[in-house]
């Protein structure tokens, strides 16, 4: 029997999608040829690449005018991509920092060029979402991380900007996890790994009328008109991270799409948060108001109960849930396709620990 898998990435992936993905390693499309021995630009797997584009637009409501690519470097090469397409000379880029990846961008953007962080919540930790703050009206673009996967927070509702500021956005985490309206984005990035397929591509979603406005000359490979013009197929792609992404994508539809996605994953962070604020024996770390729908995290109100704890959750076949060493306890993941059994389970063990005190 499979594990309940909490992992905050690679991500839990559906089962039926494992199983598609493990028969195109030995046979894909009855070539008598494994998926990843044949040729990117064969029928077959363009034919991949076309209908990942295609879920992924129809999935978010991608509308005309944006352009989606399939990218290898993960979201860390996206940090570097997102200054060098949307900072113009002598311009000034936004960024709100939230977490570690924000700070990983932050730190790329300033490599580059101007960088005003405009609102943080290092101060307590990264524990809730900035609300008091204005983007400059001079600024060529805000960048936010969505989802913050260590901390547990999450934006709730997204940031304002002028007409004339691109809105960028680091989705990695919370991808296809909630509708989101994309018209009001320039930018949207998101490594697989966390939501939508294993590591080794990233999706980015891009407004074609905001590129080759920055008066550089971008290289090469960082550019995203050279890979729009090529349709991500510049350089070899990560042919399996794209096939399975596929699956997942083509799994979600199935089952209803984005918007019935959102409710299970409300009704299972709903479940596990009423849990941690019922029982005495643990506690929240994200402010509530700001708690991630995605990644829960929270501690022992009692150390001295760690050891039973683990014992059980591990007795139960859970897997992942030790939290990340910058916030201690534990992290539940709860990405698309942990079903909502898993997080029963879960809750049940902590029930079990309340029973045994």
């Amino acid at each position: 029997m499979k594990k309940h898998n909490f992992s905050a990435g690679p991500c839990v992936l559906p089962q039926e999608v494992l199983e598609q993905a493990s028969q195109a390693v030995l046979n894909f499309n009855n070539l008598d040829l494994s998926l990843i021995e044949i040729s990117h630009r064969s029928k077959d797997f363009i034919a991949v690449m076309d209908k990942a584009q295609a879920l992924a637009k129809e999935l978010l409501d991608v509308p005309e005018g944006y352009s989606v690519l399939f990218l290898q470097g993960g979201a860390s090469t996206q940090f570097l991509m997102t200054v060098m397409n949307l900072l113009k000379k002598d311009g000034k880029g936004a960024y709100i920092s939230t977490g570690s990846w924000s700070k990983k961008a932050i730190t790329e953007g300033k490599k580059f060029g101007a960088i005003d962080v405009i609102a943080s919540s290092e101060d307590k930790n990264f524990n809730y979402i900035p609300k008091d703050y204005s983007c400059p009206e001079d600024a060529d673009y805000l960048h936010f991380t969505s989802n913050n996967t260590i901390f547990g927070t999450q934006f709730h509702e997204f940031p304002e900007v002028s007409e004339g500021t691109v809105l960028a956005s680091d989705m990695s985490s919370d991808i296809f996890s909630r509708k989101i309206d994309v018209s009001k984005f320039g930018l949207i990035y998101a490594g697989a790994q966390k939501n939508m397929g294993p590591a080794g591509t990233t999706l980015v979603i891009v407004k074609d009328e905001i590129l080759n406005q920055t008066g550089r000359d971008i290289p090469t490979m960082l550019n995203y008109k050279t890979h729009i013009s090529k349709e991500s197929m510049f350089n070899t792609p990560p042919v399996f991270a794209v096939y399975v992404s596929m699956l997942t994508l083509d799994w979600l539809k199935k089952n209803g799409g984005v918007e019935a996605i959102e409710k299970v994953n409300t009704a299972k962070a709903e479940l596990l948060y009423a849990e941690i604020d019922r029982n005495p024996l643990f506690e929240g770390v994200a402010a509530v108001e700001d708690r991630s729908k995605m990644n829960v995290t929270f501690v022992l109100t009692d150390d001295s109960k760690q050891e039973a704890f683990d014992k059980l959750w591990n007795n139960a076949g859970v897997s992942g849930l030790k939290g990340h060493r910058s916030v201690g306890g534990y992290r539940a993941s709860i990405y698309n396709a942990l079903p909502l059994e898993s997080v029963q389970v879960l809750v049940n063990t902590m029930k079990e620990l309340e029973k045994l005190s």
